[in-house]
C-alpha cells in the first residue's frame, strides 16, 4: 500500500465576487482533483482549534495526524528544526520576518520578496549591532529568517507561553499599532524591532532596492516564539517511512521532527512560480522508497495574501495538471494505494489572512468507499455529511481505511 498526501496550502476560500459568487476552487479546471471526488468521498475537517491562530505551524501540525493541543509550542522552534539549530532546553526560537511597514501599516510582510542574499546582509548587520552571547540572528529563506535567545540555566527566561505576538502575513494592509509583542518578554522583542528601523532605514541593500522600484526591508518583525515540541516519530506511531516534498521551512521542520526524509526539488520557491512538475515527478520517485509522500504546495497560499485571485486559480490549475494527476495516474498503475487532497486552512483572497474553520479534503483509493460527489469544493464537502472536527483524526482514519 502507498499513501499520497497533497496539500494546496490555503487553496480554501469564500465565494469571490469577481468570479460570478464561485470560490477558486469552484472556478478553476482541476479534473484530476474532481476524479478523486467522484472515485472516493469528499469531507471537511477543522485543523485548527479556535484557541490557537488559525496559522500554518498548528493546521499543518494538526493534518500530519498530530494534535496541536498536545504538541504545538510554537512556530520559530519547527523552523528552526527545519534548519538543523539545536535549541537548548532553556533556548527559545523566534521567527523574524523582514518586512515593509510604512506609517505603521504592514505593505508587505514580504518585504517585497527580498533575495536570500539581500536578508543575510541585513541580518548581518542585525547580529553586528543587536546580537550577543544570547542572541543569534540566523538567514533562512528570503524574509522568513530567525532569532534564537539562548537561555542561561538557572535564570528565568524573559519569555513564557504567555507571550503574545501577531503573524506579519495576517497583518496585511492594516495598521500594526495594536498587533507588536504582548506579555512576558514584550519589552525585548518590541525594543529589538524598533532598534532595527534605524539600522536598516539607510542601508545599503535598501538603498539598492529603491533605486531598483523594489520595497526597502523597513524592519524586523518578531513573532511565533517557543520552544522545541517534542513529537512521536510517524513510523512509531503507524510503521510507514515518510518522505516531505516543500520549499517551506514549516514543513520542512515538521518533517524533521516525526522522522520523515526531506526532498528538495531544484526550482521550488514556496512561490508562485514554483516548479510544480518537478515537485510531481520527485513524488512518484519518491514513492519507490517511501510508504508515505507528502507534497506541500505554498503557491496558492501566496496568491490569496496577495490578493490576486486570478493567480490563485492558475496555481490550482498549475497543481492539479503537474502534481496530482501525474501522481494519481502513476498511484493507479502501482497496486494499492490512498490518495488525500486538502489544504491546511483557508486563506481568503478576500481578507488575504488565514482564517479558521472547515477546508475540504477529496480522498480514494483501496478500501476507501465512493459517494455522490462529483466535485472537489467547499461546497461539495459541505453538503457531503461527513466532517472531522478535530483535524487530526483525518490522518488516522486515512491510514486505517476507515475514513466513513
Amino acid at each position: 500500500m502507498k499513501w499520497v498526501i497533497i496539500i494546496p496550502d490555503g487553496c480554501a476560500d469564500y465565494p469571490v465576487e469577481s468570479l460570478g459568487g464561485k470560490t477558486p476552487m469552484q472556478q478553476a479546471n482541476i479534473p484530476a482533483m474532481n476524479e478523486i471526488a467522484r472515485l472516493g468521498l469528499v469531507g471537511q475537517s477543522d485543523n485548527v482549534p479556535l484557541h490557537f491562530p488559525a496559522g500554518s505551524e498548528v493546521a499543518n501540525m494538526s493534518l500530519l495526524g498530530y494534535d496541536p493541543n498536545q504538541y504545538f509550542t510554537g512556530r520559530a522552534p519547527i523552523e528552526a528544526a527545519a534548519q538543523g539549530i539545536a535549541l537548548g532546553p532553556d533556548d527559545w526560537a523566534i521567527r523574524c520576518n523582514l518586512v515593509t511597514v510604512q506609517n505603521q501599516v504592514m505593505v508587505d510582510f514580504t518585504a517585497d520578496h527580498i533575495s536570500n542574499a539581500e536578508a543575510i546582509q541585513l541580518l548581518r548587520t542585525a547580529q553586528e549591532k543587536l546580537g550577543n552571547e544570547c542572541l543569534e540572528f540566523c538567514p533562512g529563506v528570503s524574509y522568513r529568517n530567525l532569532l534564537i535567545y539562548r537561555g542561561k540555566p538557572g535564570v528565568p527566561s524573559p519569555f513564557t507561553i504567555d507571550s503574545r505576538t501577531s503573524a506579519p502575513h495576517d497583518l496585511t494592509d492594516g495598521t500594526v499599532i495594536d498587533d507588536y509583542p504582548k506579555g512576558p518578554g514584550c519589552d525585548l522583542l518590541c525594543n529589538w524591532m524598533e532598534q532595527s528601523v534605524s539600522l536598516f532605514a539607510d542601508h545599503p541593500v535598501n538603498l539598492t532596492r529603491v533605486t531598483n522600484g523594489k520595497r526597502p526591508a523597513t524592519n524586523l518583525w518578531l513573532w511565533g516564539l517557543g520552544k522545541t515540541p517534542r513529537l512521536e516519530s510517524f513510523e512509531s506511531r503507524f510503521g510507514l517511512r515518510g518522505a516531505m516534498i516543500t520549499a517551506v521551512d514549516l514543513l520542512r521542520g515538521l518533517a524533521t521532527l516525526i522522522g520523515w526524509d526531506r526532498i528538495e526539488v531544484p526550482g521550488a520557491t514556496g512561490y508562485l512560480d514554483t516548479n510544480y512538475a518537478g515537485k510531481g515527478t520527485a513524488a512518484i520517485e519518491a514513492l519507490k522508497t517511501h510508504d508515505i509522500v507528502c507534497v506541500h504546495i505554498e503557491a496558492t497560499d501566496e496568491a490569496s495574501h496577495e490578493g490576486r485571485v486570478d493567480e490563485k486559480v492558475k496555481a490550482l490549475e498549475a497543481i492539479d495538471r503537474h502534481i496530482v494527476d501525474p501522481i494519481h495516474q502513476a498511484l493507479k498503475q502501482s497496486g494499492d494505494y490512498r490518495i488525500l487532497v486538502l489544504p491546511d486552512h483557508a486563506t481568503p483572497v478576500m481578507t488575504k489572512k488565514h482564517s479558521h474553520g472547515w477546508i475540504p479534503f477529496a480522498a480514494c483509493g483501496s478500501g476507501i468507499s465512493q459517494d455522490s460527489s462529483l466535485t472537489y469544493d467547499e461546497v461539495s464537502a459541505a453538503n457531503s455529511g461527513l466532517s472531522y472536527p478535530h483535524g487530526w483524526d483525518l490522518i488516522p482514519r486515512l491510514l486505517r481505511g476507515d475514513l466513513r
